[in-house]
């Protein structure tokens, strides 16, 4: 849908958020509503999204609407992220991390991702001292140590180590 650069919502420190266009979760109270239709925004090819990703610094953000809708796609630009660019990425999701795990088109972009942001935004789990999350149910997941766990490591964000 869109690209938001220098942004510090969407994950730590000054990133870039690629925002994807369609969502079927239309969860009641989300911030983004304006993402939820598939027709919405700047149709990109990942060579363009790449193109302009590459003129960033910082870690990049993949949001929306889901992501997840377009994973074939946002996996293909991922990788490309991660080998080129060698840099951070964050991906914030609707479905539970164990719904993307048992899709193989959502689990492929898993292997290139840091953080997933997993769950539902529900309205009466609405918590704005959250860091990176609307509600309480959702997770940070650092995937990573999760697919060698093989089960759900929570990512641990401390910006201030020792405090």
């Amino acid at each position: 849908m869109r690209i938001v650069v220098d942004t510090t919502v969407d994950g730590p420190g000054w990133r870039t958020s690629v925002y994807a266009a369609g969502c079927r979760h239309a969860c009641p109270g989300c911030h983004n509503p304006e993402t939820w239709p598939f027709t919405v925004g700047e149709e990109l090819s990942v060579d363009e999204v790449f193109l302009r990703l590459s003129a960033t610094e910082g870690g990049i953000t993949f949001t929306g609407g889901d992501p997840m809708y377009q994973a074939p796609a946002f996996t293909a630009l991922a990788r490309r992220i991660k080998t080129e660019l060698s840099r951070n990425i964050w991906c914030y999701t609707g479905f539970l991390f164990e719904e993307v795990m048992a899709d193989p088109e959502m689990s492929a972009l898993l292997p290139f991702v840091d953080v997933l942001v997993d769950g539902p935004f529900l309205q009466a789990l609405r918590d704005t001292d959250l860091l990176f999350c609307g509600s309480s149910n959702q997770r940070l997941i650092d995937v990573p140590a999760s697919l060698s766990a093989g089960h759900v490591v929570l990512f641990d964000y401390n910006p201030y180590p020792g405090f």
